[in-house]
This record gives structure tokens, C-alpha cells and sequence, in this order.
């Protein structure tokens, strides 16, 4: 079937409950949120699928602000913390673009301490606009998400909408933790055929990690310090046991001999294969020149052994993410420990040759990779070119 972006948010609670259904659960989805370019025309798509959502026993319920409307998706965690409930549970998700994110802080801190239901699930839809098309500022929700303690998932296709969608609640319900979802222009308003099985996704719970007493769900009465050490000691580390055990990061290029690796998410990994298809690099010449490409699905945190298999025997990885570091700080931390006597790969993202903050007069002219605006093929392109001769000159001047 053939979808937009938008159009696979709407599709999502819908195959959730379908999901639930023939797992013998009773479940009810809710939506909430306030409207914002670019998930500027969802509440509209939402609101001519009432037909098909009522039918899946789902409720869209626009908020009158970003705030109260998380507060509501706070609220359907609890139901069955009450008697007779008329569910087992309420899967739902949130909506709003980046400034939404940023005033919803106190609700998401407070609402991701206190936990998503065993048979609930949150998904946030933080809706950025990196070159602020249609936004006082260019934003980016993952650090305010990080300051949060909530996981983020970052889709690079509108297939992956579909299956991180469905994997984000699974996750939640796990990990008791709200997940993020990021959303950009270039995919949500993009469109393409996508299999649309609500069974396509089959969800692996961990078997390597060790859930605590009571479980990681939302509970009542629950201590504000109960809460903190549930949160900092088990449920983030939950999301990653999720993200390990399912496979979600995944080396999609490999070589035998590989030297140069390629780290990437959402929007940037299809910026990073089409740069390289415009460099003439397809998966054999991959192999022969010895590149292997990473492709992360939950940015932060980043699963750590998986990264650390991506980086077995590279010289330098380039980290391929727009706007400000996220996945480059996360690999440096996790190689800083490595092993001793293994090979530690250079690490280069924004620049090549320093740290962020290295420039005394400012990094105009120097960023390998920009922070500011947004990037295009040709320009990760260009970059890659650069640490393509850099890792491999006798195979890659031609490229460069």
C-alpha cells in the first residue's frame, strides 16, 4: 500500500489495536496533541479517519495546548490503577513540533518517571523543523528528550514509521518508559509503498535482562525517589535490553577487511545512502574498499554493544547526524573504555581534526559536517569523500 508519512501515524493506532486483539487483549488507543508544521496536517488526517478510529475503539482528542494535551496521555496510563476498568489498557501518542516539546518538559519529566501501563504504551511525536521553514527556530528535540530520561526513536522511512511505531509500544510497555519518535519534514511528508501488516513486526522480549520486583509500570502509591532509582537503575536500560534483543540498530553494509565505518540515523541515513549512490559506491564496491554503514534506530540512548560490534577493527568511523551531537558523543564515551590493546577508531562528525568546542575564534569554515541548518546528499557526500581518500587513498582518490 502506498502511504505519506502522515498517513502511517494515523494507520499506527490502528494496527496496534489489531495487534492487542489477537494477543487476547481489549485495548483503546488515544491521540492528543497540538497541531505544527510538519506534523501540521496530522490533526486534520486524524480527524477524517474518525470513522475507522472509532471503529478500533480509538479517541482523537486535540488539545487546547501542548501541555494539557500530555497531561491527558499522562491520565490514560492510570486507568488501571482504578477498579473496573472497561479496558486492559490504553495505548496512546502525543503530537507536536519542537517548541511543543520544549514547553511540555514538566508533564514528560514527571509522566515518564511515573511510567507507561503494562498494557498502555506512550509514543511522543516530536515533530522538528531543522532549517525552520515554518518556525521561529530551527529545532531538535533529543536533548530536551535526553533531559527528560526519554528514549528516542528516529525513523528514517515512512516502512520504518510503521515498524518503529509498533516496536515503540512494545517497548514502553516493557521498559515503562514514554519513547520518542522524531519526525522530519523529509520523511513525514514523503510517501511510498510499505507493508501494512499489523503482524509484520514480531516483537522479541529480552532474555539477558533482569526486570526488579513490581516490574518497571506505572503504579500507585509510588515514592517521587522510588520513582528516580526505577527510572535511572532499570527502565532506560530496559529500552536498550528492548533495542538489543530486537535487533532495531543494524549494520546494513559490511566488509571483511573494513576500515572506514559509517554511523547514522533517521533522515541522515537516507542522505548517507544517497550519497553514496552519488559517489558511485554500492554494496560491492562497500566490500571492496573496505566501508561498513550502521544504522541506528534509537538515537539516544545508543545501544552499546551493538556499537561496539560496528566498531571492531575500523581506523575512523564518521558519524552522519543533523544539527547538534547526539550519537558522536555517545560512540566516543563507549570506545573511550574499550578494551585495552583493541584498536581505538577515530571518531570524526562535525570536524575532523578537534572537538566542538577547540575553535578559539569560532568554527566557521571548519565544520566537516554543520550543526546549523539542515544537510543535503551532496553535502554528507563531500564529507565522505574527504574520509574515504583519508582511510583509503589508493582505492578512493578517484571518489574524492
Amino acid at each position: 500500500m502506498f502511504l505519506t508519512g502522515t498517513q502511517a501515524l494515523v494507520r499506527l493506532p490502528m494496527m496496534q489495536r489489531e495487534r492487542d486483539l489477537a494477543a487476547g487483549l481489549n485495548t483503546a488507543g488515544f491521540i492528543s496533541g497540538y497541531r505544527g508544521s510538519p506534523l501540521g496536517g496530522l490533526d486534520q488526517s486524524l480527524a477524517k479517519a474518525k470513522k475507522y478510529l472509532d471503529q478500533h475503539h480509538i479517541k482523537f482528542q486535540p488539545g487546547v495546548n501542548e501541555d494539557l494535551a500530555a497531561t491527558s496521555i499522562w491520565g490514560t496510563q492510570q486507568l488501571n490503577l482504578f477498579p473496573d476498568a472497561n479496558y486492559d489498557g490504553v495505548f496512546a501518542m502525543w503530537y507536536g513540533k519542537g517548541p511543543g516539546v520544549d514547553r511540555c518538559g514538566d508533564v514528560f519529566k514527571h509522566a515518564n518517571a511515573a511510567g507507561s501501563a503494562k498494557h498502555g504504551g506512550v509514543l511522543v511525536l516530536a515533530g522538528d523543523d531543522h532549517a525552520a521553514k515554518s518556525s521561529t527556530l530551527a529545532h531538535q528535540s533529543e536533548h530536551i528528550l535526553k533531559a527528560c530520561c526519554i528514549p528516542v526513536l528516529n525513523p528514517a522511512n515512512v516502512q520504518d514509521y510503521l515498524d518503529f511505531g509498533l516496536h515503540g509500544f512494545a517497548m514502553s510497555r516493557y521498559s515503562g518508559c514514554w519513547i520518542a519518535f522524531k519526525c522530519v519534514t523529509d520523511v513525514v511528508e514523503s510517501g511510498a509503498s510499505v507493508d501494512v501488516n499489523p503482524h509484520r513486526v514480531n516483537v522479541v522480549i529480552p532474555t539477558d535482562f533482569a526486570l526488579p520486583p513490581g516490574g518497571l509500570n506505572i503504579r500507585w502509591p509510588d515514592g517521587i525517589l522510588e520513582q528516580e532509582a526505577r527510572l535511572l537503575d532499570y527502565k532506560v536500560y530496559a529500552a536498550l535490553a528492548y533495542v538489543r534483543a530486537n535487533r532495531l540498530d543494524r549494520i546494513v553494509w559490511d566488509s571483511p577487511r573494513a576500515r572506514l565505518g559509517i554511523v547514522t540515523t533517521g533522515k541522515s541515513y537516507g542522505d548517507t545512502m544517497q550519497a553514496l549512490a552519488d559517489l558511485g559506491i554500492d554494496e560491492q564496491v562497500a566490500r571492496d574498499i573496505g566501508l561498513r554503514v550502521y544504522k541506528v534506530a534509537m538515537s539516544w540512548p545508543l545501544e552499546p554493544q551493538g556499537a561496539r560490534r560496528f566498531a571492531e577493527g575500523l581506523e575512523e568511523i564518521l558519524v552522519v547526524e543533523e544539527k547538534r551531537q547526539l550519537i558522536e558523543y555517545q560512540i566516543k564515551e563507549e570506545l573511550y573504555s574499550w578494551e585495552e590493546g583493541k584498536r581505538v577508531p577515530r571518531v570524526v562528525g562535525k570536524f575532523a581534526d578537534s572537538g566542538e568546542w577547540s575553535h578559539a575564534a569560532g568554527p566557521a569554515g571548519q565544520w566537516l559536517l554543520p550543526a546549523q541548518y539542515e544537510h543535503s546528499p551532496a553535502m554528507v557526500a563531500r564529507a565522505m569523500a574527504k574520509r574515504l581518500e583519508s582511510a583509503r587513498p589508493d582505492r578512493c582518490s578517484a571518489i574524492a
